[in-house]
């Protein structure tokens, strides 16, 4: 299913705490300088309408939430519902999660990384360009604090058994850890919208968390 249209935007919304186009951000990453202050940080990489963060922020005040979107429609609106609310520890950064891992994350510096139905490229030939690839699961490990975890989410199964395997090759993280469906209380009770489509289309959907253990440490679950 693809990416549906997004709702206009108030233009009275002040978006600068919650809306950063990447080539803004000072390299390395420091929380304070988009937060105000330091604290945990939890990393959505393609956050979509961000109903993750949304939900996130508000049930843990004290973490702090990023978001990263390539869509510039989607990362606007996504902050916006953010500013709405006035979650003051979550915000968007609108570009290249690829890139921002790359140069501007440091090591350490993330306790966690959601990465939630990215998009399959579903031919052969365009496969090169999935997310969760070689280089990027190498700076989630490096950029992961000791215990902290890579949530991963799709409705592919193809690209979750894959992508497990490459994690399994590649990376001396933990996992995969099986993930329960959770009943959805409301309507907007579920991770993501995509989840939200899925489950109601009673499609399913292929949950892992991984974990990265103390330096050195490469036992298996």
């Amino acid at each position: 299913m693809g990416r549906r249209s997004v709702p206009k935007i108030d233009p009275n919304l002040d978006l600068s705490r919650h809306l950063f186009a990447l080539e803004q951000i000072d390299q390395p990453f420091d929380p304070r300088a988009v937060f105000g202050r330091p604290g945990a940080l939890q990393i959505e990489v393609g956050s979509g309408k961000g109903l993750f963060l949304r939900n996130a922020a508000a049930a843990d005040p004290e973490g702090l939430f990023l978001g990263i979107e390539l869509a510039h429609k989607y990362a606007r609106y996504a902050a916006a519902q953010l500013a709405k609310r006035g979650l003051a520890n979550a915000a968007l950064i609108d570009g290249d999660a690829l890139a921002f891992f790359s140069r501007w994350l440091a090591d350490r510096s993330a306790q966690a990384v959601h990465v939630y139905f990215p998009d399959p490229w579903w031919k052969k030939r365009h496969r090169k360009r999935r997310v969760m690839n070689e280089g990027f699961l190498a700076d989630v490990e490096r950029t992961l604090q000791p215990g902290g975890t890579l949530h991963f989410w799709t409705d592919v199964e193809e690209y979750f058994q894959s992508t497990c395997e490459l994690i399994a090759r590649s990376t001396s993280l933990l996992g995969p850890f099986p993930v329960a469906e959770s009943p959805a209380d409301h309507d907007l009770d579920y991770r993501t919208h995509f989840e939200r489509r899925m489950r109601q289309h009673n499609e399913a959907v292929f949950r892992a968390e991984y974990r990265k253990g103390p330096v050195g440490d490469t036992a298996s679950p």
